[in-house]
């Protein structure tokens, strides 16, 4: 080839990659290059920062002794974009495929290339596979050997616990890492990337953009840093005029851009609380058509949902108590699978939670019993345990030697009640009463015990 030829080669290759870059979105342009351009994850990159003990990860790569790996975790928090960070940072070839689609043929041909490429001296070969839950019983025995041999190193992503979804052969050769949701900070930082960034952003732009909007496509992403940027790129988009005036994004915009209403709603402050104060008392109201509109309010605006089930367990017990015992069971059981499953399904659950008890049976008899004694407590109006209630397996030196004498056995009492033996002798000594039980649901029937067992000592004095 000529140097004409070759010159006119070269100046199509580039207009072909300039072409290309054009339209390429701007959460593709703005993917990290290098590990310290890789925002999140410190749990498993570290951050950086000096004297700071690296993590596993980040001294498996550093150190060249990269292994197969599994990366799992919710959409859109850099699991492909990590692998060919790993991949680029380890020096190594990197091939891409999704395991929904991928045949054998084309299995055994990236492991044979891999394989001659190391009798040749080139460099070694990453295969990420994507969605690796999906990859089939054939494809996996092809691969096994030549990931065990170290012919390729495996990088395998899924948004499902590999544990339960990816075969236990190649769980047992790979080292698994739990990637998290970014934090709006993250997003945040992600977003000021691209608006700064002159090469593959929007630095070259004149852009103002609001510090609340900013702040609700991050919240509105839900820790997907692509989302918020895709947000942001159909902002910018849709306000350039081509005039090369000043870009505004305010709030309205990016509400517009990501698809998502602004709610007036601050999470560290009154809104918080007043949302929250409006959920619990329209559960305590026995209203669940309005319980739901503010759980839906509270999620929608980016409510930790934890927090939602932490006031539900509380509500469960101060609100309905005994009346419905089951209802704290059902408020710890959506606690405990908020806290497993997350969004956006928790909110199935929340909701599931919040119907349940507005239209349970309500007590506060528990609660105000335990408020009345601890004012008592508190208030010094305090009695000593009885001679009888002590315990008798003290030494001398320590109490009397007649504690816990006269104490009658409550299961060998001759009156009996339909929830066991009574005796005449009094634990408190003073007639206090803290615990009265209503006639509403459950309560009822204990209120009715509590009467029978008060009949029967009674009798028994």
């Amino acid at each position: 080839m000529t140097r004409a030829n070759a010159n006119t080669s070269d100046l199509f290759a580039t207009r072909r990659a300039d072409a290309l870059k054009s339209v390429e979105p701007l959460a593709a342009r703005m993917r990290p290059r290098t590990i310290d351009e890789f925002v999140g994850q410190r749990h498993i990159l570290g951050g950086g920062r000096k004297n700071e003990k690296k993590p596993l990860l980040r001294r498996m790569i550093e150190g060249g002794t990269l292994s197969s790996i599994l990366l799992h975790g919710p959409p859109g928090t850099g699991k492909t974009t990590l692998a060919e960070v790993i991949a680029h940072a380890a020096g190594r070839r990197f091939v891409r495929e999704n395991a929904a689609g991928v045949g054998v043929a084309r299995v055994r041909e990236i492991c044979a290339e891999a394989k001659r490429r190391i009798e040749e001296g080139s460099t070694r070969t990453v295969l990420f596979l994507d969605e690796i839950h999906r990859f089939s019983k054939s494809q996996q025995d092809v691969l096994l050997a030549d990931v065990e041999r170290g012919v390729i190193t495996l990088i395998g992503a899924t948004t499902e616990n590999p544990m339960f979804s990816v075969n236990s052969a190649l769980v047992s050769r790979s080292v698994v890492f739990r990637l998290e949701s970014l934090s709006d900070e993250d997003v945040i930082d992600v977003l000021r990337r691209a608006l700064a960034d002159g090469d593959r952003g929007f630095g070259g732009m004149d852009i103002q953009m609001a510090d609340d909007a900013l702040a609700h496509l991050a919240k509105m992403s839900d820790g997907d840093a692509r989302r918020a940027l895709t947000a942001l790129e159909i902002a910018v988009r849709s306000l350039d005029d081509g005039s090369g005036a000043p870009i505004r994004i305010g709030l309205d915009e990016a509400a517009e851009s990501i698809q998502r209403k602004a709610i007036v709603y601050d999470r560290d402050g009154d809104q918080h609380y007043d949302h929250a104060s409006a959920l619990i008392k329209s559960v305590r109201g026995c209203d669940p058509d309005a319980a739901v509109y503010w759980l839906a309010l509270m999620l929608e605006a980016g409510e930790d949902a934890r927090f939602i089930a932490r006031r539900l367990a509380i509500l469960a017990s101060e609100d309905i108590g005994n009346a419905d015992p089951r209802a704290i069971m059902v408020a710890e059981a959506a606690w405990s699978l908020v806290e497993r499953i997350g969004p956006p399904e928790e909110r199935i659950i929340l909701s599931q939670c919040v119907t349940y008890l507005a239209l349970a049976p309500k007590s506060n008899a528990s609660y105000t019993a335990i408020n009345k004694a601890m004012a008592d407590v508190r208030e010094g109006k305090t009695v000593d345990v009885p001679g009888f209630l002590r315990d008798k397996h003290k030494t001398e030196s320590v109490g009397s030697s007649q504690d816990g004498t006269g104490y009658e056995y409550s299961h060998n009492a001759e009156i009996k009640t339909s929830i066991g033996g009574v005796t005449g002798q009094s634990y408190l000594g003073d007639g206090r009463v803290y615990y009265e039980p209503t006639e509403i649901g459950f309560d009822k029937l204990l209120k009715d015990r509590l009467e029978e067992v008060k009949r029967a000592r009674g009798r028994s004095k």
